[in-house]
């Protein structure tokens, strides 16, 4: 007889609510930055709010149409987050730039594509298909910034970037996506055959030579993308990535334990062989030293004027308008943690930070709930990948490591950016409605798209246990012992 669990409540409405207060957060923070202007409620002021107005809802009836058991607050935290965005980098254009709508117009893209996302894929398990697509897809969005004729050069040190007619596009930030579904993909079906076997040390066992292939490949992609595209950040969050998803489906802490060491060794060999990552370092350590800070490449003006930013907004900062950010090279980028940080105080960074940290719980709840090992995998790379993009940031604001070309996610001026972690957003609450939603139990049978669950003949009893024997899994996208661990 099928079993069919109890149906859960959609809740919708709670995300209407949420919303509701979350935009009044980001066109609130608009309107303060307009008071401080002389510019309060005009025209360019509704118009602006209106269109985030209208895509924050046109997500929300999309979302309860094709995913109505989606998680309620991941939306609303989202918008809020690129709301107060829109206001820093609409308060800290200078006259004549244009960056404000720049950004608004990609949050429309973004959140179109987002959408998109929701609509047409109808189940997150049919990815699992393109595994190793996605593989040869990162392989080329990688390779793209160094073809002559697209590529757009070198930029601030960092040849991460195509042209794309006028514009210009960083193809790592989708590359991120493409790797963790690779990397989902790939795990979550040789599982069993990383844990074959392996040499125990104390209490850690240790993979053997064979089965290491993924994080050597990995880790010389990371090591690639430093060499060739000189970016420190992307390389470390591509590594880390993957090193997060291999704990997850394997539980062993070797990984991880191999996974520094790898870093730790590249990084020292990058820092004596590569000067930029030496001049990071350097700057890193020593900011407060004359020659550094007055150095003009590789310098630490930039970190200890974001400090010095940071110190004079104190506890309740200085007002949204009523700071000096743009002292700071890149505030409405690179820094604008550090223009939040002086404008709305260390509360208001706080208050910043723990959207943050709810939003990956929120992402890290969507995997614990979600039935297939795939899902399971996705759902935390995913949400790692905004985590890691956030504590790199943000400790290189604060000098707590050293400094990178990371963007803060949704917060700081850049499309390709907006547009990657927008689609995150999609695939993430597409996993949390198959999480949270009802499912039939029901086995599925061989040859039954994803998604798909039909009622299947009844099985002649099964013959008693061998010694010896172990029980296969019944299905490719069981969730396995270890994920379950998560």
């Amino acid at each position: 007889m099928t079993q069919i669990e109890a149906t859960p409540k959609p809740r919708r409405n709670t995300e209407l609510v949420l919303l509701i207060l979350a935009l009044a957060v980001g066109i609130g923070a608009n309107a303060l930055v307009g008071v401080d202007q002389e510019k309060a409620f005009d025209q360019d002021f509704w118009f602006q709010s209106s269109l985030l107005a209208a895509a924050a809802f046109v997500f929300h009836v999309v979302l309860r149409v094709r995913a109505k058991y989606a998680d309620p607050v991941i939306l609303p935290l989202v918008v809020a987050l690129n709301g107060l965005g829109l206001a820093m980098i609409h308060r800290l254009d200078a006259p004549g730039e244009d960056t404000g709508n720049n950004q608004l117009r990609w949050t429309l893209i973004a959140m179109a594509v987002a959408i998109a996302v929701i609509w047409f894929l109808k189940d997150h398990r049919i990815l699992r298909r393109f595994t190793f697509i996605s593989l040869a897809a990162s392989a080329l969005l990688l390779i793209l910034p160094l073809i002559p004729g697209i590529s757009a050069g070198e930029i601030l040190g960092a040849r991460v970037w195509i042209k794309l007619g006028p514009m210009t596009f960083q193809p790592g930030e989708i590359a991120k996506i493409t790797l963790a579904i690779f990397f989902a993909g790939y795990l979550s079906s040789n599982r069993d055959l990383i844990l074959l076997a392996g040499r125990k040390l104390g209490p850690m066992q240790f993979p053997r030579v064979k089965d290491m292939g993924p994080m050597i490949t990995a880790w010389l992609v990371s090591i690639g993308v430093l060499i060739f595209q000189r970016d420190l950040g992307s390389s470390v969050l591509f590594f880390g990535l993957f090193i997060v998803m291999i704990y997850v489906a394997t539980s062993r802490i070797s990984w991880v334990v191999i996974g520094v060491a790898l870093i730790l060794g590249g990084g020292y060999v990058a820092s004596k062989v590569f000067s930029h990552v030496g001049l990071r370092i350097d700057g890193w350590l020593n900011a407060f030293t004359d020659e550094v800070y007055g150095r003009q490449f590789g310098g630490s003006f930039q970190i200890v004027e974001g400090l010095f930013g940071m110190a004079n907004g104190g506890l309740v900062g200085t007002g949204l308008g009523q700071g000096r950010p743009n002292l700071v090279p890149f505030a409405n980028s690179d820094m604008i943690i550090a223009s939040f940080g002086e404008e709305l105080g260390l509360i208001g960074l706080f208050a910043i930070v723990l959207m943050y940290l709810l939003l990956f719980t929120r992402g890290f709840r969507a995997a614990l709930g979600t039935r297939d090992a795939f899902g399971k995998l996705l759902a935390c790379g995913l949400s790692f990948a905004i985590a890691l993009q956030c504590f790199v940031v943000i400790g290189g604001v604060t000098r707590l490591i050293p400094l990178t070309g990371l963007t803060t996610p949704f917060l700081a001026a850049g499309g390709s950016s907006l547009l990657a972690n927008w689609i995150i957003v999609g695939l993430l609450l597409m996993i949390s409605h198959a999480a949270r939603g009802p499912v039939d139990t029901t086995p599925m049978p061989q040859g039954a798209a994803p998604g798909e669950q039909k009622p299947v003949p009844p099985s002649p009893p099964r013959p008693a246990k061998q010694p010896g024997r172990q029980p296969s899994s019944a299905h490719p996208d069981a969730p396995t012992e270890a994920v379950k661990q998560l």
